[in-house]
């Protein structure tokens, strides 16, 4: 059996470094543990952004370590604490993970399991501006019985403008103070607006109410201050938060204070002026923070080593996400505003769609097999760009998806093996066709994910198939786009096989309703 694609040879393009995880890891950890031991007592580090697997942070800096924040926490465990809280309404709304596409409240479990993983302490979770909704209470109890303590904390009086109000017993006060004994602790989520900032700074109100000194900080990978304003690694990040409107500016606070100029985004620097009032009544110490920027403790832009290898993979990202918006606008999942962001975006840094290598391949094959003849009229086309820089496609047939074709070809490309050679027997993807429909009622084609299991299953007998399969790992990073959008299944399995996979805005099919 044959699967039908092409190969082309792109220039050898072995991913470059431009990060040092090592050296990064390594002045993190000694600036963080300079803030514990600076005698202001214990340290509540807000940490934004993804603390486990932070992808984007991967693309745009390669050599960055997807988990270097958790390995950076468990080299100081033995001084840590980390409390997780996750906002009511997220678990009412069943909002996603989109790099992931699980809901907040299983990330808050898989984080748990993720840290426990680490051997670093799991405080508790904070339900924050809690709502006696039956989702939320029914969260609430599978924690508990669980062995997992968790705290309900409010919406805080008086928040934003009325200081007053806000550290006092009916703001900070009227939430429960949570036991911790480590010096440094972890405020994390499982993404934006799920109270870390309200969650620190109710602790450290209740520390000093308790007659102890803490501190507050921010631990923000993106934007990185150290590094222009106009940088792509920070428009990269304008381009993952397009649908937040976030803007990078200069932090004009730390510009009068110091004279210098470092790089900030819109919402620390608009909510800086409240911030600072509130930790100057908490403390009683008006010069604890002069700016947003002291707020910070990242040190991501000393681990860069090659600049122009960052900004290159920094523009693949804004592309990317281009077309990722592109993909959700056409779902209706955001509005025309967010996918112009992302567009402007790509044209600052001066690049077009088909600047992803894969994307042209993928579109020509498909018009190259419709100008053959009527019958590929509704061809889809999938490449992804191997690790040596080879360009393979694979395209739709009644057998299976475009993507799975492709995911085919490149594991056979990457173990030497011909087009003609077959790994997978025609009689196996029958059987499997046939019980689709007989079983499920499933009458399309095959996925990636019943490809692989075909593959796997063709190891017992075949050898080829066996060199096939042992290649599947070195996908994992490569860069693939498809002419259509891909079916939920297919979609998950290329993101479990890490898999960097966009489209083009065109549905496979006119059905509206599709697994």
């Amino acid at each position: 059996m044959t699967v039908h694609g092409y190969v082309e040879r792109i220039k050898n393009k072995m991913e470059s470094v431009g990060f040092s995880a090592e050296k990064y890891i390594e002045e993190q950890s000694k600036y963080i543990l300079k803030r514990i031991e600076d005698g202001n007592g214990r340290l509540y580090l807000e940490f934004g952004g993804k603390l486990v697997q932070d992808k984007h942070a991967m693309r745009v800096l390669p050599g960055f370590d997807e988990n270097a924040k958790i390995k950076l926490l468990n080299r100081m465990k033995d001084q840590t604490e980390i409390i997780l809280c996750i906002y009511a309404g997220d678990i009412i709304s069943s909002k996603t993970r989109q790099d992931f596409g699980i809901t907040y409240d299983l990330e808050v479990l898989r984080l748990i399991d993720a840290f426990r993983s680490y051997d670093l302490g799991i405080n508790s979770v904070v339900v924050t501006r809690y709502e006696n909704n039956p989702s939320v209470n029914m969260f609430i109890n599978k924690l508990e019985r669980r062995g997992i303590r968790t705290y309900k904390h409010y919406f805080t009086k008086g928040y934003p403008t009325d200081v007053d109000t806000i550290v006092s017993d009916e703001g900070y006060g009227a939430n429960p103070y949570i036991e911790v004994t480590k010096p440094l602790i972890v405020v994390t989520g499982p993404g934006g607006g799920s109270g870390k900032l309200a969650t620190s700074l109710s602790q450290v109100y209740h520390e000093y109410r308790r007659g102890t000194k803490a501190r507050y900080a921010k631990f923000e990978t993106f934007p990185i201050w150290s590094l222009p304003l106009k940088h792509p690694v920070n428009i990269a990040y304008e381009a993952a938060t397009a649908d937040l409107k976030d803007v990078n500016m200069i932090d004009p606070f730390h510009l009068e204070a110091y004279g210098k100029t470092a790089v900030n985004y819109n919402r620390d620097i608009e909510a800086f002026p409240v911030l600072k009032r509130i930790l100057d009544k908490i403390t009683g110490d008006v010069d604890v923070y002069q700016s947003p920027t002291d707020m910070g403790v990242n040190r991501a832009g000393f681990g860069i080593v090659d600049d122009d290898v960052c900004r290159e993979a920094a523009k693949q990202e804004i592309i990317r996400r281009y077309l990722l918006a592109e993909v959700s606008y056409k779902k209706g999942k955001i509005d025309e505003s967010v996918l112009e962001r992302t567009k402007l975006l790509m044209e600052e840094v001066d690049a077009t769609r088909y600047d992803r290598k894969v994307v042209a391949p993928a579109e020509d094959y498909a018009e190259k097999k419709r100008a053959e003849s009527e019958r590929y009229d509704n061809v889809i086309v999938a490449a992804i760009e191997l690790p040596d820089g080879k360009i393979v496609t694979g395209r739709s047939s009644h057998r299976m998806a475009a993507s799975a074709a492709m995911i085919l070809n490149a594991v056979k490309t990457l173990a030497g093996l011909s087009d003609n050679i077959p790994v997978i027997s025609s009689q196996v993807l029958e059987r499997l066709q046939k019980m689709n429909v007989d079983f499920f009622g499933d009458k399309s084609c095959l996925s990636c994910e019943e490809i692989i299991m075909a593959l796997t299953m063709s190891t017992m007998t075949n050898p080829t198939a066996e060199l096939a399969l042992k290649k599947l790992p070195s996908l994992r990073g490569c860069r693939a786009h498809s002419t259509a959008i891909l079916s939920q299944r297919d979609e998950q399995t290329l993101k479990s096989l890490g898999i960097d996979m966009t489209s083009n805005p065109e549905f496979s099919t006119s059905d509206l309703y599709s697994k």
